[in-house]
């Protein structure tokens, strides 16, 4: 009797260990949450952003540009997920990777880089955009911020 009380916690304690390391977002707190690289306060429900490791820590950014300036001093080999803020739905995460990235200083995002995510491309083109744009996937995002020093 008494071994089988000592399984039955054991997995409960095993499967509050699987739930606790679950690789998922989780909800952004703004106007509360800090930006991991940054420190700001996040607030604007149209550029915040999230990476989640391998292990289920989550890391939340005020802005994409400050995700990407930390993801060149990490090891990718522990990131389960990069999660972005889809614009036109905020706080709305996407996927980095199926995300289709804008700079435009229309479009100012609270770091100053002007980058915007957007899960349908097409809603870009339905953008008023008075100055030059730029379209970005991902993998070229990523070329083009570690050319870049971190602010």
């Amino acid at each position: 009797m008494r071994q089988s009380w000592k399984n039955k916690l054991l997995l409960v304690f095993i499967i509050g260990l699987c739930l606790g390391c679950a690789i998922e977002p989780k909800p952004i707190n703004y106007g509360h949450d800090a930006c991991h690289y940054c420190s700001m306060t996040i607030v604007d429900r149209h550029f915040a952003s999230q990476l989640v490791t391998d292990k289920g820590k989550v890391y939340n950014y005020d802005a994409t540009e400050c995700m990407l300036y930390d993801l060149q001093d990490r090891s990718h080999d522990s990131i389960g997920l990069l999660l972005v803020t889809d614009y036109t739905t905020p706080e709305t995460l996407i996927e980095a990777q199926h995300a289709t990235f804008l700079i435009s200083e229309d479009y100012p995002s609270p770091m100053g880089a002007n980058l915007s995510a957007f899960k349908d491309p097409s809603n870009i083109e339905s953008l008023k955009l008075t100055s030059s744009a730029t379209q970005y996937h991902w993998a070229d995002l990523q070329l083009l911020f570690d050319d870049k020093p971190g602010h």
